[in-house]
């Protein structure tokens, strides 16, 4: 691999500073709410700015008076934060319900600190009302406290103070006894109790710091709350942005950074070779990074050091490992060199398993990183799906944060080995994996369809979607394909949608496609080749341009995005590519031969390249339709009348019924029909199929392949 000139871009002489979150709380809107409303506001306030929390971390609560539904009396009810749920995405239904004296009854059954996972258990015998949302193992740090409401958050500057050598006196410094400390405790009914007991010993605090955790704080009302939790946070930025000012972070720049193009070159190479390289039961997606936070740590002269360290956090640890890999871009033209990285990793990974597993522990989970990091290009991320990639390049980059931070208030500290290792394989973690649904047939591949903004194409899209891919549509007509990428977004998220404008008659464009595909989602496993168009002469009215236009679609487009796909492929260790043929490359058809020969060639082209690919575990297979005349675009123009008139027959209401009937199963031919067939050749159903062809127009002979 080869790099253009970088270019360095000195942006951080000066260490970037933490964020201060703005109080958004609204008298206007809280006015109106229920105390049950009051706590999800405020928990949606709280999750949506992630200078107050990550995607899916903290908690919240509130300990409301409600009607038991047998007594009818009052009682007292804890609402926390559910297992797994979002607080700044969540609804009400995301709180799990709980009676507070039976939660406080629990500790005369505790037995002590070797038993404190059975405690989960116990958990539902409190629900209240028969909610069957769980509660979460941080549910005794909330009930045991005595506050009416309480937050339970994991900032940024916060961790920062919590994972330093020197964070226990910076807490003292910054708010004077009024925010406590306690050293790490793992969460759980013993941590929960271990609160109660220093707050009760501690009277007047606003919070307590958990040490390598976050903070929890509290306030009589809903709005006391916020405002408290709003306020602690950002003293701790500004004293960290105190000490941060007029200098460089994390030792000052060892590494140029590269040019954006550079960066994406390096990105486009990696990303498919190391997914080809990290085995598992299942393929990887990818996600690419490199903001302002990023290239400033991995470009310092302190970056070997603290990424050798690993994260604090729990919330981020469960998320991006003990610890990242790291590459040498001077030794990424070295082909052997992304390959002993990962396995040094994968080594290292299984001997930290090793030295801290016990007879008790689940087996060995998937050693391959989960976040790659290379000096003045960027963060890498691989995980089984697109969202959790991206998480996971969220959440260190909020460890990214926290180390620069730290860093200024005594030194960064990472979690202790087996601290690290009991939360990662705790029974309880290992349980919600298992309750975890299977995933689906596609589940880490990603596909590229060409011509995605037409019916079959969409309809392809939207097939390979639904069993779990991630799908780069690409077309030259750009309303279009907004419009396609759109309606799948608002369907399947936008985290496995992504849109790219692809005349597939220009070779720069092609590649630019593909290119765009690495950088989006890490490589390709699945290309189906669906650009096209139609048309309708006899041989003498056939002009040059006619014939032409279609083999430069029809052929050379086919051949110019094939042999991008073969180089992706290659690196990814296989693949599947599906040509979207015609029943008219197999059948003679009257007035069509430059539109049907071309179809003719392409047939050939996929035979020729199974040949090529097979070596390489790449499958090539071809899908002819024939008369898919609903939710086609082709048939909306000309073709559609020059078919017609071919045959004799009116154009709008006998052409339908002609194809129909003249068909041996007299059915129509639906673009979901030729989707179909395209996710079998897409999925392992067909792993041991190539060069072969579907027929998909309800049978016609003149196009029987035998």
């Amino acid at each position: 691999m080869t790099i253009d000139a970088y270019t360095v871009a000195d942006l951080h002489n000066k260490a970037i500073p933490f964020r201060i979150p703005a109080n958004q709380w609204s008298e206007a809107e809280a006015n109106a709410k229920s105390a049950e409303e009051l706590l999800l506001y405020r928990s949606n306030l709280l999750g949506s700015d992630l200078t107050v929390t990550n995607f899916g971390g903290g908690n919240t609560s509130a300990k409301l008076e409600s009607k038991d539904p047998i007594s009818g009396k009052a009682v007292k009810v804890l609402w926390v934060k559910g297992s797994g749920g979002d607080i700044g995405s969540m609804r009400l239904d995301g709180f799990a319900t709980l009676y507070h004296d039976k939660l406080l009854e629990l500790e005369q059954i505790y037995q002590g600190q070797a038993f404190e996972d059975l405690m989960v258990g116990y958990l539902p015998h409190c629900t209240f009302n028969l909610n069957t949302r769980a509660a979460s193992i941080d549910t005794p740090l909330h009930g045991y406290l005595p506050f009416a409401h309480v937050d339970h958050v994991h900032p940024d500057a916060i961790i920062a103070l919590a994972a330093a050598k020197s964070g226990k006196a910076a807490t003292q410094e910054i708010w004077g006894g009024r925010v406590g400390w306690l050293d790490w405790k793992r969460p759980g009914f013993e941590l929960g109790l271990m609160l109660r007991d220093y707050v009760q010993s501690n009277q007047g605090l606003r919070g307590v710091m958990l040490a390598g955790h976050g903070i929890i704080c509290w306030g009589e009302d809903a709005k006391a709350c916020y405002d408290n939790t709003i306020e602690l946070i950002g003293d701790a930025a500004r004293f960290l942005n105190g000490r941060l000012a007029n200098r460089a972070a994390f030792g000052g720049k060892a590494v140029a950074t590269f040019s954006d193009e550079s960066r994406r070159k390096v990105g486009a190479y990696i990303m498919p070779r190391l997914r080809g390289l990290m085995t598992g039961k299942t393929g990887k997606i990818s996600h690419f990074c490199a903001t302002p936070e990023v290239l400033e740590f991995v470009g310092s002269v302190d970056f070997p050091r603290l990424a050798a360290i690993g994260t604090s956090c729990p919330d981020h640890f469960l998320r991006t490992k003990i610890a990242p890999m790291t590459l040498d871009l001077a030794k990424l033209s070295d082909p052997n060199h992304l390959e002993t990285q990962l396995l040094a990793y994968r080594d290292s990974y299984r001997s930290y398993y090793t030295r801290c597993a016990g007879p008790e522990d689940p087996a060995m989970r998937d050693p391959n990183p989960v976040v790659v990091l290379i000096p003045g290009v960027g963060l890498f991320t691989f995980a089984s799906d697109k969202t959790t990639a991206r998480l996971a390049c969220e959440f260190y980059i909020n460890a990214i944060n926290v180390m620069r931070g730290a860093e200024v208030v005594g030194g960064y500290i990472g979690l202790d080995e087996r601290e690290a290792f009991a939360i990662e394989y705790w029974a309880l973690e290992e349980a919600k994996l298992q309750r975890m649904p299977k995933p689906k047939a596609l589940a880490g591949k990603i596909a590229l369809i060409t011509g995605a903004a037409g019916g079959i194409g969409a309809a392809i899209a939207r097939r390979l979607l639904h069993d779990g891919a991630c799908v780069l549509l690409t077309d030259r007509d750009q309303a279009n394909l907004d419009a396609a990428c759109s309606e799948l977004i608002a369907v399947y998220g936008d985290d496995v949608v992504r849109s790219f404008i692809c005349d597939v008659t220009q070779e720069d464009q092609v590649l630019a496609a593909f290119e765009f595909c690495s950088i989006a989602f890490g490589g390709l496993d699945i290309f189906v080749a669906n650009a096209g168009l139609a048309s309708s002469a006899s041989i003498e009215d056939t002009s040059l341009a006619l014939w032409r236009k279609n083999y430069n679609v029809l052929t050379e487009g086919y051949f110019l995005t094939s042999r991008a796909a073969f180089s992706l492929m290659r690196a990814a260790g296989g693949g599947s590519i599906i040509f979207i043929g015609s029943k008219n490359a197999l059948a003679a058809t009257p007035n069509a031969s430059a539109y049907a020969s071309a179809k003719a060639a392409a047939v050939h082209l996929a035979r020729c390249l199974a040949l090529e690919g097979a070596e390489h575990g790449i499958r090539v297979n071809v899908v002819n339709p024939d008369a898919v005349i609903k939710g086609s675009r082709i048939w909306d123009g000309d073709w559609r009348k020059e078919r017609a008139g071919a045959y004799g027959i009116d154009a709008g209401t006998e052409l339908e019924d002609f194809y129909r009937n003249r068909s041996l199963l007299k059915k129509d031919v639906l673009p979901e029909d030729i989707a179909e067939a395209v996710y079998f050749f897409a999925s392992d159903a067909s792993s041991k199929s190539t060069a072969n062809i579907i027929n998909v127009d309800a049978g016609n002979a003149q196009a029987f392949t035998r």
